[in-house]
């Protein structure tokens, strides 16, 4: 067998239906378009949203809010919520997706300052709070905040 002998299975494919071909065919005349109106006209017709010259509805729902196009989307962790690891423990992305803190890995994780701490940790993250920071080196550990990547 060659690339050129290659059909389709038998049945499964069908001519296509050439309409306005003369009233003998059944699909002459009008070709199924009906009569008269814009439809049936070359060049086809309005837009699927038209609502026939009514206002609208894009139109009659007032805008509301703001999305900015500079937002990062962060996985917040508090800083009460690193007290599961052990003391001198080295906190990555790895071992927050491990310990389900995080759930996502293409994500940035953010440190925030809610909450205390109470043990010394080396936390490497993508962001990171002042007073998270701040809670962090006060219980006699570092955080280790990575340079920002370009979109």
């Amino acid at each position: 067998m060659k690339l050129n002998e290659l059909r389709p299975a038998k049945g499964a494919t069908k001519k296509r239906k050439r309409v306005g071909r003369g009233q003998g065919s059944g699909t002459g005349h009008t070709a199924g378009k009906g009569e008269k109106g814009q439809k049936s006209r070359s060049g086809g017709s309005p837009h699927t949203w038209f609502e026939g010259g009514q206002m609208p509805l894009i139109r009659r729902v007032p805008k509301v809010g703001f999305h900015s196009r500079n937002r990062v989307e962060h996985q917040v962790i508090n800083v009460s919520e690193l007290n599961r690891f052990e003391a001198n423990t080295e906190v990555t992305l790895e071992v927050l997706l491990a310990s389900r803190l995080v759930r996502k890995k293409n994500l940035p994780v953010k440190i925030l300052g809610n909450g205390e701490i109470d043990r010394a940790l080396k936390i490497t993250v993508d962001a990171a709070s002042a007073t998270a920071i701040s809670k962090v080196e006060a219980a006699g550990g570092s955080l280790n905040v990575l340079a920002k990547a370009k979109k």
